[in-house]
């Protein structure tokens, strides 16, 4: 069995890899999942990529039981789906760690439930860990208040924007709710049919799930400093649990200003020329 060292349980073979990666060894060569135009976008905005990162954690997701006409969260489950991904998230910041990078760019975060448990699922963070070629004009550290490598899961071409406008990431934050929407009783089912009307307890419950998430998002910005989220998604993900159960999820990722004055270029018109 492979041993796993102590920082944020990285196997040592990774450990290893990376070793050979850090910049000004005889054998450091780069990889990267950038797609060539965000490979040079990154590049002139200031940064080389050092490495491809990722950060693994199978978890057991357990169960837990809602009440069957109640609205409510399942905060068992919230904070499984979060702990799983934050370990992720923990062990790619540690090999970027150990490359001696600045940041993260282009991450992705991903669940797969495995064929062999049903309630197993590896959730994956995978990113492109780079170096800057100078300071930030604030003449700090491009590093979050954490002293960690920062995150950001956008595009090369949006980190190329935001860099230019004079904005800087500092990383990715997220919010978790595992929501458990009640049941309609039948009398109240079957009055329903035919008719267009609202759910009340499905709005309720929906929107109350939506702004859990999005709370505990923007309070991971504050922790960190931000000036404001860019990016943000909110996703809903049934998984395994059945109609009535629920996963919304927010992320995007925190950025602060690098200057007070943020001249963004003018967008240029540009028509692509096809057959036909």
């Amino acid at each position: 069995m492979t041993d796993v060292s102590t920082q944020a349980g990285v196997p040592q073979d990774a450990m290893r890899r990376l070793e050979h990666m850090r910049p000004g060894q005889p054998t450091s060569m780069f990889t990267s999942d950038l797609s060539v135009n965000e490979f040079l976008l990154v590049r002139e905005a200031g940064f080389r990529p050092l490495g491809l990162v990722l950060g693994s954690s199978i978890y057991h997701v357990g169960f837990q039981v809602g009440r069957w006409g109640k609205n409510q969260e399942l905060t068992t489950l919230s904070q499984a789906m979060y702990h799983a991904r934050e370990l992720a998230m923990t062990r790619m910041e540690a090999e970027a760690d150990a490359l001696g990078a600045d940041g993260i760019v282009g991450v992705r975060l991903d669940i797969e439930f495995k064929e062999f448990g049903n309630d197993l699922a590896e959730f994956i963070a995978v990113g492109t860990a780079v170096g800057a070629d100078h300071a930030p004009p604030t003449g700090d550290s491009w590093r979050n208040v954490h002293r960690q490598p920062f995150t950001s899961d956008l595009s090369g071409q949006d980190f190329w924007t935001l860099i230019q406008a004079g904005y800087a990431p500092l990383g990715m934050v997220m919010g978790s709710c595992v929501y458990h929407i009640a049941h309609q009783g039948m009398f109240k089912a079957m009055s329903n049919i035919g008719q267009n009307v609202e759910l009340p307890q499905y709005t309720e419950g929906l929107y109350d799930a939506r702004e859990l998430a999005m709370s505990r998002m923007q309070a991971e910005a504050e922790a960190l400093h931000a000036e404001g989220i860019v990016g943000v998604r909110l996703n809903a993900h049934g998984h395994r649990w059945g109609g009535h159960t629920t996963e919304f999820f927010a992320i995007g990722t925190a950025v602060r200003p690098l200057r007070e004055d943020h001249h963004i270029a003018t967008p240029q018109l540009v028509l692509p020329l096809t057959d036909g």
